[in-house]
C-alpha cells in the first residue's frame, strides 16, 4: 500500500506541474520505485497462502480473499494503465538490463517524440489517475485485512 499511496499523495501537486517539470520528475521513480514493486506480487502470494490458512472461518476467508482480489486489480491496473505509459516515458532512456527487460514488456501508448508535446497531458492524466485507484484499491484491501486481524 505504500507505494501506491505515495503516488497519490503526490498527484495534486503533480498535476500542477507543466509539461518539462513534469516529465523532469518522472525518471526519479527508476529505480526505487521498480525495486518496491516486487513488494505487489509477494503481497498476493502472502495473501493466497494466508487464504489457505484462514479456509475453515467462511468470514475470516471472505475478508482475506477480498483483499487477495483488490490486490490482484491493481496488478491488472499497473498492467492495462500504468506500464504502457511508463514504457512511453522511458523510450529513450538507457536503463539497466533487468530494467530494460521489465519495461519492455507490453506495448507503449503510440506516439512519437512530437507526440509527447501533444498527448503529455492524457499520458500524464492517464498514469496519475490509474495510481490514484491502485492507491484506493490497496487501501480497501489493507482495511479488510485489518478487519480480518482485529477480528475475534
Amino acid at each position: 500500500m505504500a507505494f501506491a499511496l505515495a503516488h497519490a499523495a503526490e498527484l495534486p501537486g503533480k498535476l500542477r506541474l507543466d509539461k518539462t517539470a513534469y516529465l523532469a520528475t518522472q525518471p526519479i521513480y527508476h529505480p526505487g520505485f521498480t525495486i518496491g514493486g516486487i513488494s505487489e506480487p509477494l503481497a498476493i502470494l502472502a495473501l493466497a497462502a494466508l487464504s489457505w490458512l484462514v479456509r475453515d472461518d467462511r468470514i475470516d476467508l471472505l475478508l482475506v480473499l477480498a483483499s487477495l482480489v483488490l490486490v490482484s486489480c491493481m496488478q491488472v491496473v499497473y498492467w492495462l494503465a500504468v506500464h504502457p505509459v511508463n514504457k512511453f516515458w522511458l523510450a529513450d532512456r538507457a536503463l539497466p538490463p533487468v530494467s530494460a527487460g521489465f519495461f519492455g514488456l507490453g506495448k507503449a501508448p503510440s506516439g512519437s517524440g512530437a507526440g509527447v508535446d501533444k498527448a503529455w497531458r492524457g499520458l500524464r492524466d492517464r498514469w496519475e489517475y490509474a495510481h490514484a485507484a491502485r492507491a484506493v484499491l490497496a487501501f480497501v484491501a489493507f482495511v479488510l485485512l485489518g478487519l480480518h486481524v482485529v477480528r475475534p
